[in-house]
């Protein structure tokens, strides 16, 4: 069966629409959302399939959105439609397997059974392998500024499909709607499409292949990468060659201000930071101060007293990150600087219950209730300091302890990492 029509297949396009679906997602362009993708599908997967056998498939720009990045610069997303997004991971689900065979066993994402924990691991082999310069390269704007020939030249050494080729490049120069006005893409596999972590890795698999015929130790996550010598000597050899060979042979751009050789300890690698260890007599992971920063901020964020959402639903939103951030981040050491966050989210999480109450007579009746004596309930009550006091205070902290907070469900982030240590 020719590659284009295993794509089409019943069963191919079936499992691609699971997934968008279960991906669910922003409406691209065309304003179609996930939830009627099904019935969409069924009324025009006939046409559809024609269309894109006939080459007449012409796949609709996609949206353009801007996300705020920490530096106060924005990363460009590109949406397409439910459709597109369906096609693309069709395609996506067939050449995958095909070239995960040529891919490194040191690229980790985006990739079937690998994660940015094996990538810092991996890393942190190294290190303690005594390859302690790191040469840090930033690809500048890498999902933008992609070479399509380079690509598709890439991709043609191996599918032979000229069906296929011809939809893969339709969609690299489909275009994007900027504030409804309609821009061309020359260069760049647009963020945001299911078909764009593929197309990374096999334009960096290149790379990949360079570094291991010069016989260099590197991890690679998408378009952050890592590689691992012994010298500063070799780290500058190594940092001026591979960025030459980006530029020159990819057509990538390097961001030689950010680009650098740094000791372990002076590194931020997919979020995590380096420390030695002088018990272990080794290098270990930690949340980089970067990442716990951003950690608190959303926090801080999550805990706003002025901010009008029930308890119940904090509670929720406060579960979802930092169960999520603790999850990522589980083979650090970061107990202390846990025991600390979550003592400021209790903190805050009291004056924000100590507001609801609202009024004088409902405090007092409150603490009360919760143990508190009544003269000191009105102490508490009457004094004039400010919410942080409140929120500090040894009446407060008795009469919602940590105990009652828990059971309250308020999450605890020392807790849950813990938890999830245990379950290792």
């Amino acid at each position: 069966m020719e590659l284009l029509e295993e794509i089409l297949s019943n069963q191919n396009m079936n499992q691609a629409y699971k997934r968008v679906y279960r991906n669910k997602g922003a409406s691209g362009i065309d304003g179609v959302s996930v939830e009627e993708l099904k019935e969409y599908l069924k009324e025009h997967k006939d046409e559809l399939r024609s269309q894109i056998r006939k080459r007449k498939y012409q796949p609709a720009p996609a949206l353009r959105v801007e996300i705020p990045k920490e530096n106060g610069k924005k990363r460009k997303l590109g949406i397409p439609t439910v459709v597109d997004r369906v096609v693309q991971q069709a395609i996506s689900q067939k050449l995958s397997p095909i070239f995960e065979k040529q891919f490194s066993e040191y690229s980790y994402g985006f990739r079937p059974g690998r994660n940015c924990e094996m990538a810092i691991i991996q890393a942190l082999e190294y290190v303690n392998d005594g390859h302690e310069w790191l040469v840090d390269i930033d690809l500048e704007r890498f999902f933008d500024t992609v070479h399509h020939d380079k690509l598709m030249k890439i991709i043609s050494q191996t599918i032979k499909d000229g069906d296929v080729i011809s939809l893969i490049r339709k969609y690299l120069v489909s275009g994007v709607m900027v504030g409804g006005k309609y821009e061309d893409t020359p260069v760049g596999t647009p963020q945001g499409g299911n078909l764009s972590p593929l197309l990374s890795n096999i334009m960096l698999n290149e790379l990949d292949k360079e570094l291991e015929a010069r016989g260099l130790r590197f991890v690679r996550y998408a378009d952050d990468s890592l590689i691992f010598v012994k010298s500063e000597k070799a780290a500058n050899r190594v940092l001026t060659s591979i960025s030459k060979f980006i530029e020159k042979k990819l057509g990538l751009k390097v961001n030689l201000e950010k680009s650098r050789n740094a000791r372990p300890s002076k590194t931020k690698f997919l979020g995590f930071g380096f420390y030695y260890d002088s018990t272990k007599q080794k290098f270990q992971p930690k949340p980089h101060e970067k990442s716990i920063r951003k950690f608190q901020r959303k926090l801080r964020q999550l805990t706003k007293r002025n901010w009008s959402i029930s308890l119940d639903v904090r509670i929720v939103k406060l579960k979802q990150v930092i169960f999520g951030w603790v999850n990522y981040f589980k083979i650090a050491n970061m107990k202390k600087i846990l025991g600390s966050i979550d003592a400021k989210v209790r903190s805050r999480i009291r004056v924000i219950i100590w507001k609801q109450w609202k009024n004088n007579k409902k405090r007092i009746k409150s603490l009360v209730q919760l143990g508190i004596p009544k003269e000191e309930a009105k102490g508490l009550t009457y004094c004039r300091k400010g919410y942080r006091f409140i929120g500090l205070s040894k009446v407060i902290h008795k009469a919602l302890s940590n105990k009652r907070l828990r059971q309250r469900g308020i999450p605890f982030a020392l807790e849950r990492y813990v938890k999830v240590h245990t379950e290792i």
